[in-house]
């Protein structure tokens, strides 16, 4: 599976100011993260990645407040409300070990010790801070598993041991 080039990083939800700032909305680890980017992209009618350029960033009250080289007045913001906003990936700075929910997606969830398929990761939630993970189950339905170490086992998103090996404990799929 191709790792997607752009991802996902927030989404503008209100202007700020007379100049031209948009509030975002951040979808990555933190809203410092997202502020730190010097390039968004915004998608276009045929699909396409247009750059925009940011001229200034900072984070308020848990939102990326970002100003772009090319929207200088309220007027130019207001229609920029609703949109979302994507990442280079090679643009984000990383940690050793860190892994994008995009590459997440998709992935068969196996058991660790047997091999077994469960069933496929089909989203993250965050609805506390700590990541869980829905898994459209082979049986039919979903469950949930909690982005732990204790049922985490290892995580490969690329060749032919792509998957997230999981320990689960009884009742867990029900």
């Amino acid at each position: 599976m191709a790792k997607q080039k752009y991802l996902e990083c927030g989404k503008a939800v209100s202007t700020h100011g007379v100049r031209g700032t948009l509030r975002l909305e951040s979808w990555c680890d933190t809203p410092g993260t997202l502020a730190a980017l010097g390039t968004l992209y915004k998608k276009n009618a045929s699909g396409e990645f247009v750059p925009m350029k940011v001229r200034s960033s900072s984070v308020q009250k848990g939102m990326a407040l970002v100003s772009f080289e090319e929207v200088n007045t309220l007027e130019d913001a207001i229609p920029y409300k609703g949109t979302v906003f994507y990442a280079d990936r090679d643009e984000i700075k990383t940690r050793p070990g860190d892994v994008f929910v995009a590459d997440l997606l998709g992935l068969s969830v196996k058991d660790a010790e047997t091999g077994e398929v469960y069933g496929t990761l089909s989203d993250v939630i965050s609805p506390g801070g700590r990541d869980i993970y829905v898994v459209d189950d082979v049986r039919g339905g979903s469950f949930m598993i909690p982005a732990v170490k204790e049922f985490i086992r290892e995580t490969v998103t690329e060749g032919e041991r792509a998957g997230v090996y999981v320990s689960l404990i009884e009742g867990m799929r029900e």
